[in-house]
């Protein structure tokens, strides 16, 4: 894309490119109920594939959810994850974290990947006990680098700053407090991005190993699985036969900081018609600016 689209509107080609990020489908999950069996749960942290593993479970004929891509195109569901970030992290008793609180979240899928839902993998595995479960690993050192740019990088933004942006973008209102509040805070168990950082490798391992063990009991449900294993050892663990495709190699990096563009520029979009209203148009400039040259890939 380029930065004309942000005076004069996104083309075809960049809408095609990220559908979820010009989709809001507004439902409240607080409404729904669990419609298709949970079959999959691929627990594995953010930046171990997980797009290129949620396309291949919708491959397989599982309708999957993406959490982090779901959430821009519905930002209600950041809503009832906070919920269940508050139940796990912050002691909030109002909250059972069972069958019937994820049959809201994730009762319209079969599958699922990513944040939040793997931010909650021993409560996911005791919930659908016939489910099975996938991890996909990555050296810890080879890990870092793609989960630092990613994600621990846009909380380097001042508190305030974070606070504003939820308050002047609804697509933040809803999924930022699910990542300083529940991946951030919770997960990670650090007060900021510096603390992060120095956590995020250990607490990557321990991830890793707590899901290993709560499943130790019952390897037969789960599925240790290496990026670039192709189809067979899925398909073998799933009982589903090998597509007559290739395995979905999408790459994550450059796919994130294109979607990264788009939805800074979005998000500048909504400042600007909200700031304009308090005669802040000005400060939007050059917020746009700065943020636009010190993007990823800029």
């Amino acid at each position: 894309m380029s930065l004309k689209e942000f005076f004069f509107g996104f083309s075809d080609e960049t809408r095609a490119a990220f559908p979820n990020l010009f989709i809001n489908h507004n439902i409240d999950r607080h409404q729904c109920r669990r419609v298709v069996p949970m079959e999959v749960l691929s627990l594995g942290m953010g930046r171990t594939g997980t797009t290129s593993m949620a396309a291949a479970f919708a491959l397989l004929g599982f309708p999957t959810s993406h959490g982090g891509a779901d959430m821009h195109s519905n930002p209600l569901d950041g809503d009832i994850w906070l919920e269940a970030v508050k139940a796990k992290y912050q002691g909030d008793t109002s909250v059972k974290l069972d069958a019937s609180f994820f049959d809201k979240a994730l009762g319209h899928v079969s599958a699922c990947a990513d944040y939040p839902s793997n931010m909650f993998g021993p409560e996911l595995i005791a919930a659908y006990p016939n489910a099975k479960v996938v991890l996909v690993e990555r050296d810890a050192d080879a890990w870092y680098p793609s989960f630092e740019r990613a994600l621990i990088r846009g909380q380097d933004l001042p508190a305030w700053f974070r606070h504003f942006l939820e308050l002047a973008d609804n697509t933040q209102k809803h999924v930022q407090p699910v990542i300083w509040r529940g991946m951030m805070q919770g997960q990670f168990g650090a007060k900021d991005s510096i603390e992060w950082r120095k956590k995020a490798k250990d607490v990557y391992k321990r991830h890793n190993a707590e899901i290993r063990e709560v499943l130790k009991d019952q390897p037969e449900r789960l599925l240790v699985y290496r990026l670039g294993s192709g189809w067979e050892p899925l398909c073998e663990f799933l009982g589903k036969p090998i597509p007559d495709v290739d395995f979905p190699r999408v790459n994550e990096k450059a796919q994130h900081d294109a979607m990264i563009k788009v939805f800074i520029v979005q998000q500048l979009q909504s400042f600007l018609l909200n700031m304009t209203k308090t005669g802040g148009a000005a400060l939007v400039a050059v917020i746009a600016w700065r943020w636009w040259s010190q993007s990823p890939s800029a």
